[in-house]
């Protein structure tokens, strides 16, 4: 089987970056092991320069449709899936949204989920093409949104799999856990068809009977959850007892899903004709730790990435409270990553009239360099709590992150983002969308790690 792609929710190439090994700018230039057939970026909110896509484009080129038109830049809901060119695998990084319907049909039949929701277009592509292989990611709440009704998106997406005929396994992933310089947990899916060479050999592997019950099922899914399937292959667990594997059965209609359904999914799981394996797993990794120290310019910064000392401090660079039930502080001493990063008390009326104090710990004003980054969020380039301050390795000032830093965190090559093509010119991407576009992307080694047993399982179908 060949080892083709279509990447999903692409922004500026992270899976296809991973699946072909690329870890320069030149090696972009070189043949690829995946050859991406098409792939879609489209962002609503950029009105005049599509920067992801342009960026993407810039780095590989574009991806004609089968009736030879680029539709790479275009609203996704209004593709059609048919045109897409056949691919073995399916890929992509889709936003986590609320995935209720109203509709009790069962998703064969032609579910319609909320407009705008993008899962759905990743099922509509599947139901399309009949894609063998699927790898999407996503945050690690998705597992357990919404609040209110905790399990059930995932468990929609479960069963659209499910009625288009295909097994799943999942992980929630932590990148710093097997050794990489983020501490950002996203949740992963892979999927295959049930016709699939690979799908018969994970049950055989693990001695899984169909006429049994669930008590030895439980024994055989444990197998593929722990040693045997594609994310325990990938990234090590330890050994757990099987009576931690918890079962549940998905509602034959989606409708029912979307009503009443709660359950409690763990950070690893299979499901297999409707019915949900889940575990809590702990990696097993022992060897290097990268840090965010690792990654780190060490020649000249550009000043305009250092922070002004009136901009850092509004008092004794020691203090890390401030308590306004006492004495208010301006707006000059609020707008410094002091007081930002600070813990606070601060007196506010609800809107009922009802008057209380608002109150928020401290969090480390500089990142230190003996540990993995923090998870980067899309308000790394803003003045945000969760942004990253740090030391200069030359200077010794405190300084925010370069964008070239923020790619090696998320594992692309340095300056990946640096220019775009716009209408077949090169133009420099602003610092702030490439800030922007690192805060909103997926670790690139972590897919680089799944890409050896990926080339595998699609070699042996």
């Amino acid at each position: 089987m060949e080892k083709t792609v279509c990447e999903l929710f692409a922004g500026v190439g992270g899976f296809r970056c991973g699946l072909n090994s690329i870890s320069t700018i030149e090696d972009a230039k070189k043949p690829e092991k995946w050859e991406t057939v098409w792939f879609s970026q489209w962002e609503p909110a950029d009105k005049k320069t599509q920067w992801a896509h342009d960026c993407y484009v810039n780095r590989f080129g574009t991806s004609l449709d089968l009736d030879g038109n680029d539709t790479t830049n275009e609203d996704i809901n209004a593709v059609d899936k048919s045109k897409v060119p056949d691919h073995t695998l399916l890929v992509g990084g889709f936003p986590c949204q609320d995935y209720s319907v109203a509709s009790t049909l069962a998703t064969s039949k032609g579910l319609e989920g909320k407009k705008g929701v993008l899962w759905w277009d990743i099922r509509d592509m599947l139901e399309a093409k009949n894609t063998p292989f699927v790898l999407l990611e996503n945050v690690d709440r998705l597992i357990k949104s919404p609040a209110s009704q905790r399990g059930r998106d995932f468990a929609i997406i479960l069963a659209c799999f499910r009625d288009l005929g295909y097994t799943v396994e999942w992980r929630v992933i932590n990148a710093a856990e097997y050794g990489y310089q983020q501490r950002r947990r996203r949740t992963f899916i892979f999927a295959y068809r049930n016709d699939t060479k690979y799908a018969k050999k994970v049950l055989e592997d693990a001695n899984y009977v169909a006429m049994h019950g669930d008590e030895l099922h439980r024994h055989s899914i444990a197998k593929v959850i722990l040693s045997q399937g594609f994310f325990a292959t990938s990234f090590p667990v330890n050994p757990l007892d099987v009576k931690y594997v918890k079962i549940g059965k998905l509602p034959k209609g989606i409708g029912e899903l979307s009503q009443s359904f709660s359950f409690t999914f763990e950070n690893s799981g299979m499901m297999l004709d409707g019915t949900i394996y889940t575990a809590k797993t702990v990696p097993s990794y022992d060897g290097k730790q990268i840090t965010l120290g690792d990654i780190m310019e060490t020649g000249v910064v550009d000043r305009q990435f250092f922070i002004p000392r009136e901009k850092l401090y509004y008092t004794n660079p020691d203090v890390t409270h401030s308590d306004e039930t006492k004495q208010k502080l301006t707006k000059e001493e609020r707008q410094t990553w002091q007081y930002l990063k600070g813990a606070k008390k601060i007196c506010r009326t609800a809107a009922n009239g009802h008057e209380y104090v608002f109150s928020e710990g401290p969090i480390a004003l500089i990142d230190e360099y003996n540990k993995p980054a923090r998870t980067m969020l899309t308000s790394e380039g803003s003045f945000s709590r969760t942004t990253h301050i740090v030391r200069d390795k030359q200077t010794g000032e405190i300084r925010l992150l370069t964008p070239v830093e923020m790619e090696r965190i998320q594992g692309f090559p340095s300056d990946w983002t640096k220019e775009c093509l716009v209408d077949g010119e090169k133009v420099p991407m602003p610092v702030n969308k490439r800030k922007f576009m690192m805060g909103n992307a997926l670790v690139v080694d972590l897919i680089k790690q799944m890409e050896p047993e990926l080339s595998n399982i699609v070699e042996n179908e």
